[in-house]
């Protein structure tokens, strides 16, 4: 696969858009930079006595709309230019949704399956003494990303407490619901993903029934198994991915025991009646739908062409290159970008702030009667700015959310 920066990628994207939108060389200056960026390390004592240094990372790349927003991830491979990208990307994301949010994102450089929970824990704990100054409920949100869950936010969150010596739950988001958690909060990115794609099916006339594949079977691509059936009343799932091994039945899987055999055994390879396929096979198949829920840069100029599915959701932060982006739109393959596709987590994730904030906690079908009403619309504002740029689809998600932060930035008399 080639290799890109995504934080190249990403300023590209701002740029697409600052040109369509006309605006001037101060306001594209100041869109293509984070507004502020922490590099640090951290001394944690691991369970054999002796001490290890990591690095970490917290970027709050806009504000202008509100408190920056973004998840920690927990990575061997993490790099501050990636770190970067997926902090802008989440300032477009929560603009896109018309949220009274920034974006941000941080990480720390480690591979955590190699850590004990009590490693886990003392790093999680690190990190936040690292940050606690940076963030708050009116300044940064965190929540978790890659390797990071419910039970690392509950760390952070008590650390973060036992720092400012208050109760601010609000501090970090998608906790455990008996620590200021959100109901809804579980398969909230999956739940959007699929919500637009009900949108985009009705746009272009596409069967939702019909086949659709997932590439990376992680939280957000197993909820999407499950949620697909639902909420679009039927769909064949004939193939799906992770890290060991890509499987594929043409009669189709069922969802719930295929989520089963992957919790218990940790992968999807194994799965009675699954044929193992390539993973670059699963991209290819001729299927309505296609979910890819795995890391950065899977669609590229080497693979674009190869593409049949009708429709690409990405679960996944930034998981399609520019240049692969004018490939299926050539194509004919509708893109529902990240920014969109995947803004259910952090829509959610802002229902869970506005419910800690006021310490009423509201019930899951509010939660996902809300959430249905915030993607839809957002979709419809995408898809009007498409057919009114001519644009490919994330240049017109890009046009919505750029413009938003753009306008904030000039009311505030930043340029």
């Amino acid at each position: 696969m080639e290799s890109y920066n995504s934080f190249r990628v990403a300023r590209q994207q701002i740029q697409e858009a600052a040109k369509i939108l006309n605006l001037d060389e101060a306001t594209i200056e100041l869109l293509i930079h984070p507004q502020r960026e922490y590099n640090f390390t951290m001394h944690v004592r691991m369970d054999d006595g002796k001490v290890k240094i990591f690095q970490g990372y917290r970027i709050q790349y806009n504000y202008a709309r509100g408190p920056a927003k973004g998840g920690i991830r927990f990575h061997k491979d993490e790099t501050v230019d990636t770190i970067r990208a997926l902090a802008c990307w989440m300032t477009w994301k929560t603009a896109v949704l018309d949220l009274p949010l920034g974006g941000g994102k941080g990480g720390v450089c480690f591979d955590p399956k190699r850590m004990s929970e009590h490693e886990l824990e003392r790093i999680s704990r690190a990190y936040i003494r690292a940050i606690a100054p940076l963030i708050g409920a009116d300044q940064d949100v965190p929540a978790p990303d890659v390797y990071t869950n419910p039970q690392t936010m509950a760390w952070m969150m008590d650390e973060y407490e036992t720092i400012i010596n208050r109760h601010q739950p609000g501090v970090l988001t998608d906790k455990p619901t008996q620590i200021g958690g959100t109901e809804g909060r579980r398969d909230a990115t999956a739940r959007g993903g699929v919500i637009t794609v009900r949108e985009a099916c009705k746009q272009l006339n596409i069967d939702p029934t019909g086949k659709f594949a997932i590439q990376g079977f992680g939280n957000a691509g197993q909820r999407a198994a499950l949620l697909h059936e639902e909420l679009l009343g039927g769909g064949k799932l004939i193939a799906v991915s992770d890290s060991r091994a890509a499987i594929y039945n043409a009669e189709g899987f069922d969802a719930k025991e295929l989520v089963m055999h992957k919790l218990k055994t940790g992968s999807v390879k194994g799965f009675p009646g699954a044929k193992e396929i390539p993973h670059e096979n699963l991209l290819e198949l001729d299927v309505e739908v296609l979910y890819p829920a795995a890391l950065e840069n899977a669609i590229s100029s080497s693979n674009a062409d190869k593409i049949k599915a009708k429709i690409l959701c990405e679960l996944a932060n930034g998981p399609t290159t520019p240049e692969a982006d004018i490939i299926l739109s050539k194509n004919g393959v509708h893109v529902i970008p990240d920014i969109l596709a995947s803004a259910g987590g952090v829509t959610v994730s802002y229902f869970e702030m506005v419910q800690d904030k006021y310490s009423f906690f509201w019930e899951e079908d509010v939660v996902h009667k809300t959430l249905d009403q915030k993607l839809t619309q957002a979709y419809k504002t995408v898809h009007e700015a498409q057919k009114e740029k001519n644009v490919h689809p994330r240049l017109a998600a890009m046009v919505v959310g750029v413009a938003r932060v753009a306008e904030a930035c000039k009311l505030r008399g930043w340029v």
